[in-house]
């Protein structure tokens, strides 16, 4: 039988880049392991919580500065102990995300790092820099957010997190323009994933929003941005969100997403286009859901798209269909959009049944 000590030092090795799975008891091992995948019970995982929280109430949380200082030295010399300390914190994110005192303690241990590096000018080169340590966060925090766990995909205290991290290594890092855009690109697939795995995820895409903006402004600030260039960053992303929008059509928040980022770029063309794609995918297949009609309905009017809209709803016979549907539905425009399509796929179904009639 497997004891809390047990399930806690199971753990300890586990956050380097990992996929993470809650996994039902009776499949016989609380602990199983595949490549860079990893499956755990949840009755180990509170096990080891157990014990991480009386560590974290005993150690970590009486610690003053003199002891971070003392805690990132330690990582320097070898001399940390058998377990190190942010793995403490990590298990108990792990089974509670929304822990705030646990993510505020490795706040902490990190500024203790960067401030500790300041002062003994330590190599940028060391995997124990702040740099890397940095980057070692990102990768915890990528792997609680791309794994199939319940909350985490979600959390607002990790994707927090992560965005406090991501300045920090950004200021430190001065990257480029272009490395700017690179970095939000691969933000983009870590945020595409989450919504996979948590449909209509607020946290994620809002995290997004304010990504694009911070680098947005790191670029001007630069002086290597203009308007053409924040058009370009913006319209970059527009693609791969559209794709992922076309997969999963019913989630809203990534269809506001995408409006978010129709809006950054002054790119006629990009919308229109934009606007052209989600009405072939629709009225191809016959989709029905209201998010994406309501991306249709409020990308036409707020991008001027109605004339693409009125060429999209042409039958075989180039005959238009009427925009006027005669429904009082003010409240949900979306609603006459729809009406239309299926006006649409009505006089379709008619024309291919006088056309079988003749034949």
């Amino acid at each position: 039988m497997t004891t809390p000590e047990d399930a806690y030092h199971l753990l300890v090795d586990l956050f380097t880049s990992r996929e993470i799975e809650i996994i039902p008891s009776g499949l016989g091992d609380p602990f199983l392991k595949h490549g860079t995948s990893v499956g755990i019970t949840k009755k180990l995982l509170v096990q080891a919580f157990t014990v991480a929280r009386q560590l974290f109430t005993k150690r970590l949380m009486p610690m003053t500065s003199k002891d971070f200082d003392a805690e990132v030295s330690n990582l320097n010399q070898s001399t940390e102990p058998e377990v190190p300390n942010h793995i403490i914190t990590a298990i108990m994110l792990l089974f509670d995300c929304e822990h705030l005192t646990a993510c505020n303690w490795r706040k902490k241990w990190l500024l203790a790092a960067i401030s500790h590096h300041n002062k003994t000018n330590q190599p940028a080169s060391s995997s124990s820099s702040p740099e890397a340590m940095l980057e070692t966060e990102l990768t915890l925090m990528q792997t609680y957010q791309c794994s199939p766990l319940n909350r985490h995909t979600k959390s607002p205290t990790l994707w927090s997190h992560r965005s406090w991290v991501l300045d920090l290594l950004t200021r430190m890092r001065r990257p480029t323009a272009s490395t700017l855009l690179k970095l939000e690109r691969a933000e983009l697939d870590i945020v595409l994933r989450a919504g996979v795995l948590h449909p209509k995820n607020y946290y994620a895409f809002t995290y997004m929003r304010n990504l694009h903006s911070y680098i947005a402004e790191a670029s001007k600030e630069q002086g290597a941005a203009d308007a053409g260039q924040t058009d370009y960053a913006a319209a970059s992303l527009v693609d791969p969100t559209l794709t992922w929008c076309l997969s999963n059509p019913r989630d809203i928040s990534g269809w506001m997403f995408l409006i978010y980022l129709l809006v950054q770029s002054a790119d006629t063309d990009l919308r229109s286009g934009a606007v052209r794609r989600v009405l072939r995918y629709a009225l191809r297949i016959g989709w029905e859901g209201e998010s994406l009609w309501t991306f249709v309905d409020q990308a036409s009017r707020q991008f001027g798209l109605e004339s693409v809209v009125s060429e999209a709803f042409c039958d075989e016979s180039d005959k238009i269909i009427p925009n006027d549907t005669g429904l009082p539905l003010p409240k949900w425009p979306w609603r006459n959009r729809l009406s239309r399509a299926q006006a649409y796929w009505a006089a379709g179904t008619a024309a291919s049944g006088a056309r079988y009639d003749q034949s």
